[in-house]
């Protein structure tokens, strides 16, 4: 038997490239940005082409579109698993915000990946929808009979919402300082100021 002969590469299923473009595309994007990034980028970082990209996916913005709500769903079953510890309001709050700031930084590059360019009028769709989810998960945090009526509580879970993605973006900057510290903020920011309404 001849040394020169190579044993045939596995071919990937569509499962394994569709996998692959993914990763791919969360690595160019958080190097890039979404602007930055082109599809021909994505199709040489995975080792595939750009037809087959559009075999998974009808565009770069459906692309990472996909990465952002395949990441979002884990957060929020995170949060899901979550919701009930805690005995009061205020408990339940916190652990809720470290959740948040425990996916962050087991999952940075996927956060700067995703959600660098939220800004962007061109992905505002999906990202207001989940700014909402995220909204809706930190009032189902707060039990009745927190402080606030109904629409303070809301109110408080939009700046929570908006306070725990800026100031996950301040910590990729900031990597010294500890989650505890993230998170004592946010309760001191949120939790004392409903207790004002």
């Amino acid at each position: 038997m001849s040394s020169d002969r190579r044993t045939p590469r596995r071919r990937l299923s569509a499962v394994e490239r569709r996998a692959r473009i993914l990763a791919a595309a969360q690595e160019v994007f958080a190097q890039r940005g979404y602007h930055g990034s082109s599809l021909d980028d994505i199709a040489k970082a995975s080792g595939t082409s750009k037809a087959l990209i559009y075999e998974h996916f009808d565009s770069k913005r459906a692309l990472h579109e996909t990465l952002i709500l395949e990441h979002a769903e884990a957060l929020f079953d995170r949060f899901q698993a979550n919701a009930a510890a805690g005995a009061t309001g205020e408990e339940r709050l916190r652990s809720g915000v470290d959740t948040f700031f425990a996916w962050v930084q087991e999952r940075h590059e996927a956060w700067r990946a995703l959600f660098r360019d939220a800004a962007d009028p061109e992905l505002a769709p999906v990202i207001d929808r989940l700014q909402a989810q995220a909204t809706r998960a930190i009032v189902a945090l707060v039990p009745p009979g927190a402080p606030g009526d109904d629409q303070a509580i809301e109110m408080y879970a939009q700046l929570t919402s908006g306070a725990c993605q800026a100031l996950a973006n301040w910590w990729g900057d900031h990597p010294e300082v500890p989650r505890a510290v993230l998170v004592d903020r946010v309760i001191a920011f949120c939790w004392d100021g409903m207790k004002q309404v």
